[in-house]
């Protein structure tokens, strides 16, 4: 399948700067990690990679559509929906996962967890302002 790069150059560059160093460089936002999630485009069928920050428990990543509180989902979250078979680089590890929208209790539980990551997930949460925002379990195939 063809690669489609991100439209933005921020993080076009990121991911470009990931995947040369295994997460060396380009492995951080706002100094906390990234991992790179690799899906497939719901309308492209193309290739799409998003750097999303690093959330693992007990060896399962997450990760949050909640683009930093937009009123949209993020392309990505659409694109899991279309096709849940996608991959994640944490650093030099490429693991083919399917991805797995939480709800309820196992929800609110994976928000505990992924506040402890990234602080700013209340205040998107906040702002998304009747948007659910997602959680997606990465579990390995």
């Amino acid at each position: 399948m063809d690669y489609a790069p991100s439209p933005s150059d921020r993080v076009r560059e990121q991911v470009d700067r990931y995947e040369a160093t295994g997460g060396r460089e380009g492995g951080t936002l706002e100094g906390q990690p990234v991992v790179i999630l690799t899906t497939t485009g719901a309308k492209t069928g193309k290739v799409r990679k998003t750097p999303l920050i690093r959330i693992e428990h007990d060896g399962v990543y997450a990760v949050v559509a909640s683009a930093g509180g937009a009123p949209e989902h993020p392309a990505w979250y659409r694109n899991v929906l279309a096709d849940p078979l996608v991959r994640v680089q944490d650093h030099d590890d490429v693991l083919a996962v399917r991805a797995r929208e939480v709800h309820g209790a196992e929800k609110d539980r994976w928000w505990r967890i992924a506040e402890t990551f990234w602080p700013h997930f209340p205040e998107y949460r906040e702002k998304a302002a009747g948007r659910e925002i997602p959680i997606v379990v990465l579990e390995r195939r």
